[in-house]
Protein backbone atom coordinates (compact mmCIF):
# COMPACT_ATOMS: atom_id res chain seq x y z
CA UNK A 1 0.00 0.00 0.00
CA UNK A 2 1.37 3.41 -0.98
CA UNK A 3 1.91 5.92 1.83
CA UNK A 4 -0.84 8.21 0.48
CA UNK A 5 -3.52 5.48 0.42
CA UNK A 6 -6.00 4.92 3.21
CA UNK A 7 -6.62 1.36 4.30
CA UNK A 8 -10.26 1.51 5.39
CA UNK A 9 -10.30 -2.18 6.28
CA UNK A 10 -7.95 -1.67 9.21
CA UNK A 11 -9.21 1.74 10.33
CA UNK A 12 -10.19 1.61 13.97
CA UNK A 13 -13.88 2.28 14.59
CA UNK A 14 -14.15 5.69 16.22
CA UNK A 15 -15.75 5.07 19.64
CA UNK A 16 -18.18 7.97 19.06
CA UNK A 17 -20.03 5.92 16.41
CA UNK A 18 -20.10 2.63 18.34
CA UNK A 19 -23.89 3.03 18.95
CA UNK A 20 -24.36 2.85 15.14
CA UNK A 21 -21.96 -0.06 14.50
CA UNK A 22 -24.91 -2.44 13.89
CA UNK A 23 -25.49 -0.59 10.59
CA UNK A 24 -21.99 -1.29 9.18
CA UNK A 25 -21.60 -3.54 6.15
CA UNK A 26 -22.86 -4.15 2.64
CA UNK A 27 -26.55 -4.98 2.54
CA UNK A 28 -28.72 -6.24 -0.34
CA UNK A 29 -32.50 -6.07 -0.52
CA UNK A 30 -34.10 -9.39 0.36
CA UNK A 31 -36.93 -9.46 -0.79
CA UNK A 32 -37.32 -6.45 -3.17
CA UNK A 33 -38.45 -3.21 -1.55
CA UNK A 34 -41.95 -1.81 -1.93
CA UNK A 35 -42.64 1.76 -2.97
CA UNK A 36 -45.97 3.52 -2.89
CA UNK A 37 -47.33 7.05 -2.71
CA UNK A 38 -50.73 8.53 -3.54
CA UNK A 39 -49.38 10.26 -6.67
CA UNK A 40 -47.57 7.23 -8.15
CA UNK A 41 -48.15 3.63 -9.15
CA UNK A 42 -46.90 1.10 -6.56
CA UNK A 43 -43.48 -0.28 -7.51
CA UNK A 44 -40.75 -2.66 -6.37
CA UNK A 45 -37.01 -2.10 -6.36
CA UNK A 46 -33.73 -3.78 -5.51
CA UNK A 47 -31.16 -1.89 -3.48
CA UNK A 48 -27.56 -2.22 -2.41
CA UNK A 49 -26.51 -0.32 0.69
CA UNK A 50 -22.93 0.25 1.75
CA UNK A 51 -22.30 1.66 5.21
CA UNK A 52 -18.66 2.04 6.16
CA UNK A 53 -16.22 4.12 8.18
CA UNK A 54 -12.66 5.37 7.77
CA UNK A 55 -11.95 5.93 11.46
CA UNK A 56 -13.65 9.35 11.59
CA UNK A 57 -16.53 9.98 14.03
CA UNK A 58 -19.13 9.28 11.33
CA UNK A 59 -20.39 6.59 9.00
CA UNK A 60 -20.28 6.92 5.19
CA UNK A 61 -23.20 5.52 3.22
CA UNK A 62 -24.46 4.92 -0.30
CA UNK A 63 -27.88 3.61 -1.34
CA UNK A 64 -28.17 2.38 -4.94
CA UNK A 65 -31.57 1.23 -6.16
CA UNK A 66 -32.20 -0.82 -9.32
CA UNK A 67 -35.26 -1.88 -11.28
CA UNK A 68 -36.00 -5.50 -10.27
CA UNK A 69 -36.49 -6.74 -13.86
CA UNK A 70 -34.20 -4.62 -16.04
CA UNK A 71 -31.54 -3.93 -13.35
CA UNK A 72 -31.46 -0.31 -14.62
CA UNK A 73 -30.27 2.20 -12.01
CA UNK A 74 -33.00 4.09 -10.17
CA UNK A 75 -32.68 6.19 -7.03
CA UNK A 76 -29.19 6.95 -5.69
CA UNK A 77 -28.09 8.74 -2.56
CA UNK A 78 -24.93 9.07 -0.55
CA UNK A 79 -23.77 10.87 2.52
CA UNK A 80 -22.83 10.62 6.16
CA UNK A 81 -24.33 9.62 9.49
CA UNK A 82 -22.95 11.55 12.45
CA UNK A 83 -23.62 11.18 16.15
CA UNK A 84 -23.26 13.97 18.71
CA UNK A 85 -20.58 12.69 21.11
CA UNK A 86 -21.84 11.32 24.43
CA UNK A 87 -25.49 11.41 23.30
CA UNK A 88 -27.89 9.35 21.19
CA UNK A 89 -28.53 12.37 18.88
CA UNK A 90 -27.88 11.51 15.22
CA UNK A 91 -27.63 13.55 11.99
CA UNK A 92 -28.12 11.96 8.56
CA UNK A 93 -26.74 14.08 5.69
CA UNK A 94 -27.79 12.96 2.18
CA UNK A 95 -27.35 14.04 -1.44
CA UNK A 96 -29.70 12.36 -3.93
CA UNK A 97 -29.65 11.97 -7.71
CA UNK A 98 -33.13 13.54 -7.81
CA UNK A 99 -31.55 16.89 -6.92
CA UNK A 100 -32.51 16.76 -3.26
CA UNK A 101 -30.06 17.46 -0.43
CA UNK A 102 -31.27 16.87 3.08
CA UNK A 103 -30.32 16.85 6.72
CA UNK A 104 -32.35 14.58 8.95
CA UNK A 105 -31.92 14.43 12.70
CA UNK A 106 -33.14 12.08 15.39
CA UNK A 107 -32.02 9.44 17.84
CA UNK A 108 -30.49 6.00 17.97
CA UNK A 109 -31.98 3.72 20.64
CA UNK A 110 -30.45 0.27 20.75
CA UNK A 111 -30.62 -1.12 17.22
CA UNK A 112 -33.13 1.41 15.92
CA UNK A 113 -32.49 4.80 14.34
CA UNK A 114 -35.42 7.22 13.91
CA UNK A 115 -34.79 10.48 12.04
CA UNK A 116 -36.83 13.28 10.50
CA UNK A 117 -35.95 16.04 8.06
CA UNK A 118 -34.41 19.12 9.60
CA UNK A 119 -33.71 20.89 6.30
CA UNK A 120 -34.27 20.08 2.63
CA UNK A 121 -32.80 21.86 -0.38
CA UNK A 122 -33.33 21.06 -4.05
CA UNK A 123 -32.08 22.01 -7.46
CA UNK A 124 -34.09 24.74 -9.20
CA UNK A 125 -35.52 22.32 -11.78
CA UNK A 126 -36.47 19.49 -9.41
CA UNK A 127 -39.57 17.51 -10.36
CA UNK A 128 -42.84 18.54 -8.73
CA UNK A 129 -44.51 17.98 -6.38
CA UNK A 130 -41.62 18.97 -4.13
CA UNK A 131 -40.73 16.91 -1.08
CA UNK A 132 -41.24 19.00 2.05
CA UNK A 133 -40.66 16.49 4.86
CA UNK A 134 -39.03 13.06 5.23
CA UNK A 135 -38.87 10.58 8.08
CA UNK A 136 -36.85 7.38 8.16
CA UNK A 137 -36.57 4.49 10.51
CA UNK A 138 -33.78 1.93 10.36
CA UNK A 139 -33.83 -1.10 12.61
CA UNK A 140 -31.97 -4.35 12.93
CA UNK A 141 -34.66 -7.01 13.26
CA UNK A 142 -34.48 -10.27 15.22
CA UNK A 143 -33.30 -12.13 12.07
CA UNK A 144 -30.24 -9.85 11.79
CA UNK A 145 -31.73 -8.06 8.78
CA UNK A 146 -31.74 -4.29 8.38
CA UNK A 147 -35.13 -2.70 7.72
CA UNK A 148 -35.73 0.80 6.41
CA UNK A 149 -39.07 2.62 6.26
CA UNK A 150 -39.27 6.04 4.58
CA UNK A 151 -42.27 8.36 4.78
CA UNK A 152 -42.60 11.74 3.09
CA UNK A 153 -44.85 14.74 2.64
CA UNK A 154 -44.92 16.79 -0.54
CA UNK A 155 -46.48 20.09 -1.55
CA UNK A 156 -49.63 18.12 -2.50
CA UNK A 157 -49.67 15.14 -0.05
CA UNK A 158 -49.51 14.81 3.75
CA UNK A 159 -46.94 12.57 5.48
CA UNK A 160 -47.41 9.08 4.01
CA UNK A 161 -45.28 5.92 3.96
CA UNK A 162 -43.32 5.85 0.70
CA UNK A 163 -40.79 2.99 0.95
CA UNK A 164 -40.25 -0.16 2.98
CA UNK A 165 -37.34 -2.51 2.41
CA UNK A 166 -35.48 -5.28 4.23
CA UNK A 167 -31.79 -5.95 3.59
CA UNK A 168 -29.64 -9.01 4.20
CA UNK A 169 -26.01 -8.38 5.20
CA UNK A 170 -23.60 -9.71 2.56
CA UNK A 171 -20.30 -8.40 3.93
CA UNK A 172 -19.38 -7.11 7.40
Amino acid sequence: MASNEINTETSQLNPVIEPLSWMLGTWLSDPPGDGTFPTMKPFQYLEEVQISHVGQPMLNFSFNAFHPDTRKPMHRECGFIRIKPDTNKVAFISAQNTGLVEVEEGEVNGQELSIASHSIARISFAKKPHVEQITRKFRLNSDGKLEQTVSMATTTQPMTQHLHITYKKVTP
